[in-house]
């Protein structure tokens, strides 16, 4: 108890009054003195057991005791100072050794790499559109008559079957679930509410399998703030995992009494069926046991008449896989349709269209980091999400480790960037490869004029940058017909595909290469209905240029369609001489007079007058010829081509397709590559007691043998340690309790990573079981 020292008295005086103020007092007292504690000031000690009335063996001090206490507890919350949160532009900047305009380089690349996700997001929703559509259509047609409320409404197809979707993925699995994603959202959104979408982890035994549809399809319509108690969302526990309980919750859900409930408004829209089917997705039927299938189709096709269900089968090998993981009893209970999505590599090639080979995004990428990309995708995981996170991480490191890539942007925005740019900006610009070559092939005055005064640099650099601009303008047109003449080219000279083209035209000038070389030839004997429709191609993809400089070629590649189409077939004349000569041939037999014959076969063959219509192939092949070496230079010989490409490939190698032997060895070995604090910089073959514990055992145990004495390695870790604090001080010493359990922890991480294991031959050594660096 606390009592106020003033000489103020209470003005009720009555006993019951003072009786129930005492006993409220005792009990604010109690609080008050478990919650503070104050220090001295106009508050002492008291106690308030030592006289007055008492109650149920309590004893109260008199009232006048108890004169101006305070009934109350007063708590003060401390000024707390909340730590700022780091945003990602604080991530960005920091560590950066170049911080100037870091935060405008992070925004570009947010910009940049928002409006990428857009594109592609939208590329997925258009070339899954055909797939969704073809499953929609499925899913409506099979349940048709259920839906119609038939008493026979199995007249299509046999009472057991179950409709079954078979969709060919691909081996891409890593995209599989994003596609899946995007199917359960349009089933759900136009077909019907009930979409399950199953795991094969997820489902080892049937139970298993029952219990996540049972959750899943009671939690897609459950509200508990608008519904009645029966729709309510029951526990996982007080369900009996059953058919027959699903089987009356479908029942109870789609029943037609109350149809204007708000809870039946919630569970099914207007786009949905009246008896919509309950959709179950096997995401990864390769994974899933056999049993569990079997058992599951089994006892579903006992019940669909009542429960209306459809499967999805996700495959990414073969169809197959279905007949080998079901016997024919089970999968004559399914009535199977085949669907088969855009395979990755033409995913690839979509997404490759849309990213690179467009002016539409100022951010390339060079041909060694384009080629890593293509390089893990093909070699590893099919991957097209992986690419473009690849992708990704390419913007992300570009905008981050390159300066000038503030100009990576529109070429309007990027024309008001330049006349902001700083005088070290403008360093930066005279210190590119490219600008320097530039500048050297300037007369002596404007070479002077570009280093020394920054407002020319930034004109010229807005010069540059509008030529960058239309070299990609015309570029990527030229491009595209080029490949348009190749793709069909026998054994693919020029590759097969536009990405192999794209990179070979990155790395060099394509028309110094034997293959270019090769292909021109094969072209200059094309067929004229083959030119016909590669030239109505190239046109259609000029024409749909923006560029300026294209119109003159696009006319002119008009007026060779024209006349081809009007060139009429000239009589095969000339055909008596070969036949003479043939004639010839067969009647002189000795080698001389042959050989003689051929040779003169051949002059009268270069002598013979070509047609019009081999005129007209050679001139216009002799044209695309001239604008693929007037269009396509390697993007290296641009200046300022360093702003817009990015070229660290192996940057990206080592973040996207790195060893993890060699990492490892690098992190334990040499902490300071990864973590950057001085500290533990060290020389080689040296320890440094600052260096985590695992790196301090891992490098001494490096210096040890097969077997490797657990004693001796405590000691010397234990050295290594507290050592440069107490140099003078014995090993025994040194080792106390934290550095032996240190020691410990180190020793298990060391044996989780595979480095030593435990030996049968002494318990007191472990065996290393890796040699070398790496």
């Amino acid at each position: 108890m606390w009592k106020e020292k003033t000489g103020r008295r209470d003005r009720n005086s009555s006993p019951s009054r003072a009786l129930s103020r005492n006993m409220a007092v005792v009990k604010s007292a109690h609080i008050a003195h478990a919650l503070i504690r104050p220090a001295g000031g106009i508050f002492e000690r008291c106690s308030i057991f030592s006289s007055g009335d008492a109650v149920k063996g309590w004893k109260f001090p008199p009232v006048d005791c108890l004169t101006g206490l305070h009934q109350g507890c007063f708590v003060f919350k401390p000024d707390s100072k909340k730590a700022k949160a780091s945003s990602a532009a604080d991530y960005f900047s920091k560590g950066n050794t170049d911080s100037e305009d870091s935060e405008l380089r992070f925004d570009t690349c947010q910009l940049l790499w928002k409006q990428i996700k857009c594109e592609t997001e939208q590329l997925q929703e258009d070339l899954n559109k055909k797939l969704f559509d073809n499953l929609i259509t499925f899913l409506r047609q099979s349940h048709s008559d259920f839906q119609k409320k038939k008493t026979k409404w199995a007249c299509r197809m046999k009472s057991s079957e179950i409709p079954t979707a078979a969709v060919v993925l691909g081996v891409n699995v890593m995209d599989h679930d994003l596609t899946f994603k995007s199917l359960s959202e349009v089933l759900h959104d136009d077909v019907t509410p009930f979409v399950v979408s199953l795991r094969s982890k997820e489902c080892p035994g049937i139970k298993q399998l029952l219990q996540k549809l049972m959750i899943q399809l009671m939690g897609c319509h459950v509200d508990v703030d608008s519904c009645e108690e029966e729709y309510s969302k029951p526990s996982s526990n007080r369900i009996r995992c059953s058919v027959a309980s699903l089987i009356d919750w479908y029942r109870n859900i789609t029943k037609e009494t109350d149809t204007e409930s708000q809870c039946r408004k919630r569970v099914f829209s207007s786009r949905h069926l009246e008896s919509p089917p309950v959709v179950v997705i096997f995401k990864d039927l390769e994974s899933f046991t056999t049993k569990v299938l079997q058992d599951f189709i089994f006892i579903s096709s006992h019940c669909i008449q009542e429960f209306p269900l459809v499967l999805i089968f996700g495959i990414a090998t073969s169809p197959m896989i279905i007949h080998k993981l079901l016997p024919h009893t089970v999968s004559s209970s399914l009535c199977i349709e085949l669907f088969q999505s855009l395979s990755c590599k033409e995913h690839l090639t979509k997404v490759i269209d849309k990213l690179l080979l467009t002016s539409q995004f100022p951010f390339k990428l060079s041909e060694k980091v384009l080629q890593v990309l293509i390089n893990i995708f093909l070699y590893h995981d099919f991957s097209v999400q992986n690419f473009i996170k690849g992708f990704q991480l390419s913007l992300l490191e570009h905008c981050y480790s390159h300066p000038l890539s503030v100009l990576c942007c529109e070429l309007q925005e990027a024309r008001k960037r330049t006349e902001t740019l700083s005088h070290s900006q403008c360093e930066n610009i005279r210190r590119l490869p490219s600008f320097r070559r530039f500048v050297e092939n300037q007369v002596s005055n404007k070479q002077t004029v570009l280093l020394t005064d920054d407002e020319c640099l930034k004109e010229t650099t807005q010069e540059l940058l509008q030529d960058l601009h239309t070299y990609h303008e015309n570029y990527f047109p030229i491009l595209c017909c080029l490949h348009a003449f190749t793709s069909s080219l026998p054994k693919y000279p020029l590759g097969k595909q536009i990405r192999e083209l794209y990179c070979t035209c990155l790395e060099k000038k394509v028309w110094e290469t034997e293959e270019y070389e090769s292909a021109i030839q094969l072209v200059r004997m094309m067929a004229k209905d083959e030119l016909v429709v590669i030239l109505e191609k190239c046109v259609e993809i000029i024409t749909s240029s923006p560029s300026e400089h294209l119109k003159i070629p696009s006319e002119k590649l008009k007026q060779y369609l024209d006349q081809f189409r009007n060139l009429e077939a000239e009589a095969n004349g000339g055909q008596e001489e070969p036949i003479s000569s043939l004639q010839e041939l067969q009647k002189k037999t000795d080698l001389y007079h042959l050989q003689k014959t051929l040779l003169e076969m051949k002059e009268s063959r270069k002598l013979k007058k070509l047609t019009k219509f081999e005129m007209l192939r050679f001139e216009v092949v002799d044209f695309v010829d001239g604008l693929v070496r007037n269009y396509l230079a390697p993007a290296e010989m641009q200046t300022l081509h360093e702003v817009m490409y990015f070229s660290a490939a192996n940057t990206l190698r080592e973040h996207l397709n790195a060893a993890p032997r060699v990492a490892l060895h690098t992190a334990l070995n040499n902490p300071y590559f990864y973590l950057k604090n001085e500290s533990l910089k060290t020389d080689a073959g040296c320890i440094s007691n600052a260096a985590p514990d695992i790196c301090i055992a891992y490098k001494l145990h490096l210096e040890c043998g097969r077997l490797i004495n657990l004693v001796d390695w405590l000691e010397a870790f234990a050295t290594v340690v507290v050592a440069a604090e107490n140099p003078n001080s014995s090993v025994k010493d040194q080792i106390d309790d934290a550095i032996h359990a240190r020691f410990i922890r180190a020793v298990s991480e060391l044996e989780l990573l595979g480095f030593i294991k435990p030996s049968k031959q002494k318990t007191d050594h472990v065996a290393r079981l890796t040699w070398g660096s790496c």
